[in-house]
């Protein structure tokens, strides 16, 4: 009688506590393994670090040149870098369409040739396991117009925290003078 009423309670025991449901796993524990590097992740990641942040800013376009300092919420940051967001490649229609290698503490993900897609390029350079420059460049082109993009971002090993960004961009139209245009900040800190 004593060993049922023990597996009994063991049973309710075990019921009670199989039915509730498991905590919540962490964001990195719910990412699924990704073909490429979460480019948007990462910078999603990264921006609400120097939310806030004074920025030392220079903005020019064909030739002219303006400097301010300005200060970036989050969703400043998100429309700042949104050329990282552009270039996420982690896409059903992207998951053979880059040749992945590394070389000398960097991980490049190259467009193979004969596949569609407006990202060309992706390099993450890494210091002690942690990106510490990221170079994205996107083509766009047709007949009768180009547009090649080219944005970094570098981070600051010990800060661990965005240090500085570019965004520079030319276009082209057929029959007209390209149109350059190139931002640049600096994280002040």
């Amino acid at each position: 009688m004593r060993i049922q009423s023990i597996l009994i309670a063991g049973l309710s025991f075990w019921a009670a506590f199989a039915c509730t449901p498991k905590p919540e796993a962490s964001p990195q524990a719910k990412m699924e393994k990704l073909p490429y590097f979460d480019l948007a992740g990462f910078i999603e990641l990264e921006i609400p670090k120097v939310d806030g942040a004074k920025v030392s800013k220079i903005s020019r376009v064909q030739n002219q040149e303006e400097t301010a300092d300005v200060v970036y919420s989050v969703q400043d940051w998100k429309e700042e870098l949104d050329i990282f967001f552009q270039a996420d490649i982690n896409k059903p229609s992207l998951a053979q369409s880059y040749d992945t290698q590394t070389k000398n503490s960097s991980l490049i993900h190259t467009l193979l040739p004969g596949a569609k897609g407006k990202v060309k390029e992706i390099t993450v350079r890494y210091d002690f396991d942690r990106p510490t420059g990221i170079t994205v460049k996107l083509v766009e082109e047709n007949m009768f117009y180009t547009s090649t993009t080219i944005g970094q971002v570098y981070f600051n090993l010990e800060t661990q925290k965005l240090d500085h960004y570019s965004v520079e961009s030319t276009q082209k139209i057929w029959f007209l003078k390209p149109n350059n245009m190139k931002i640049m900040g600096a994280v002040k800190l």
